[in-house]
């Protein structure tokens, strides 16, 4: 989706009061506050020669309001230090026979993934392919910011704490049919894009032979598989990626003394990497007695969010002149907002925003860098009030916590989906998605494109410094 002329309009007409601003308080004063010094870095027009991209997995303004709560309302998050801020819409299209597409307002991490990667609307599921008659038939691979990247000599990172083969990390490095089509060994529901079949492969096989720099996250087990098909049948696809230059890591000391110079994969689980924090279990209607989280829970020999961050930018920007584009995904905000797990949740935004101030506090060093963060799309969970009247109680499951100012902070979940007659399971079911504008910040050159409400799509030209 292209943005229309009101775009330009608005955007002009908040760079004209930014100037006005900054101005005054220069001439007043002597100095620019963080906020002037953002503003001006913002008005000028030179495209950026890095981007760090940070996605939080169903990051939506509760979620991310939640995380601010619970730290405490005078402790600000490190997202709060982006200078703009705007929303984005997320809807996905319906299969059909095109080229026009219906569409669908609730969406998933692979449309909305590939909308902000390709710049073009596509179905749930599809991983940077465009829409088709339905799901089981493939779209046409879309271009990427990655392969867009790798194009303009600029190093490439992927980083996540889910599989590094899920939806998000998926996107910048694949173009397959269905997101379940991770490893070589669940190309089931995906037969004709299998190498064996001239097609691309699996997303672990496609990422490796992206040679993205710096991979990092959890999916082991994809990559751990056998190859079945293709140059490295028989091989594992750890192996494939030896073949190909890259050094392999599995655990938090690799990643601090691998060095630069050839890509590095990183694989830190089996499956998607440890929580940051534990804490009481959802109930149905009021919750528990209100109590802290458990704080410090991921194994030392997985690092942190922050870690990987840190490691990968001083991986990639290494010896290296033409610039780089990361993408960090904090994957299991939405993970836990699924399971209602409210500390998991709220732990696993905080370790997001750790990484947002390792980006910033990289940016300020470097201001030819142009930071982005944003959600995918919205999800369930919602701060409600304390009830201790015992009326008007919250229908979904419920859990309190103990926030870092002393008070309840309680959050309900309420989306997920139930059979007619039949009483609300006693294990909360699956929550799911929904369909709500979600929050963008941006600092640095280019950053004043967020302003407004704009489309996922519009961040595909917003990430090249285009617009």
């Amino acid at each position: 989706m292209k943005r229309k002329h009101l775009t330009v309009v608005v955007t002009a007409v908040f760079a004209l009061t930014a100037i006005v601003t900054a101005t005054a308080a220069i001439a007043g004063s002597g100095r620019q506050t963080p906020t002037e010094r953002a503003v001006a870095a913002a008005l000028k027009a030179k495209k950026p020669k890095n981007v760090i991209f940070l996605l939080g997995d169903g990051m939506g303004t509760q979620e991310i309001t939640g995380a601010r709560y619970y730290q405490g309302v005078a402790n600000p998050l490190n997202v709060d230090r982006m200078a703009f801020t705007g929303f984005d819409t997320t809807w996905s299209v319906k299969p059909g026979e095109g080229p026009t597409y219906l569409p669908d307002y609730d969406p998933d991490s692979a449309s909305t993934g590939s909308a902000w990667a390709t710049g073009q609307k596509t179905i749930d599921e599809r991983i940077s392919q465009g829409p088709s008659t339905a799901i089981d038939v493939p779209g046409k691979n879309l271009r990427t910011l990655l392969e867009i990247a790798q194009s303009e000599g600029k190093k490439v990172g992927d980083v996540s704490t889910a599989e590094i083969t899920d939806a998000t990390p998926a996107v910048l490095a694949s173009h397959i049919s269905l997101r379940g089509c991770q490893g070589p060994q669940n190309m089931g529901s995906c037969p004709l894009e299998t190498k064996g079949e001239g097609g691309l492969g699996s997303i672990a096989e496609q990422e490796v032979d992206h040679k993205v720099d710096v991979l990092l996250g959890g999916g082991r087990a994809r990559f751990t598989a056998k190859v079945d098909s293709g140059p490295y049948a028989g091989k594992t696809v750890v192996e494939e990626a030896a073949a190909q230059g890259y050094r392999y890591v599995t655990d938090a000391d690799g990643l601090s003394s691998v060095g630069a110079g050839r890509p590095v994969l990183g694989l830190f689980n089996d499956s998607n990497m440890s929580l940051e924090w534990t804490g009481p279990a959802a109930a149905l209607g009021k919750g528990n007695a209100p109590e802290a989280c458990k704080e410090g829970q991921r194994p030392s020999n997985e690092p942190s969010l922050a870690a990987m961050t840190r490691r990968a930018i001083d991986l990639l920007e290494n010896k290296n002149t033409k610039g780089f584009f990361l993408q960090v995904e904090g994957a299991s905000i939405d993970k836990q907002d699924h399971a209602t797990n409210a500390c998991g949740q709220l732990g696993e935004t905080v370790a997001f925003d750790r990484a947002i101030g390792v980006a910033l506090d990289y940016q300020e060093d470097h201001p030819e860098t142009l930071v982005v963060v944003t959600a995918d799309h919205s999800h369930t969970s919602q701060i409600v009030g304390e009830d201790s009247t015992g009326t008007g109680l919250p229908t979904g499951y419920s859990t309190n916590l103990t926030t870092k100012d002393g008070q309840t902070l309680s959050l309900t979940y309420g989306t997920a989906g139930y059979e007619a007659g039949k009483a609300p399971a006693a294990v909360p079911p699956s929550q799911q998605h929904t369909g709500a504008a979600v929050p963008v910040w941006a600092s640095g050159p280019g950053s004043l494109a967020v302003l407004g409400t704009n489309d996922h799509t519009d961040l595909f030209s917003t990430l090249q410094g285009l617009r």
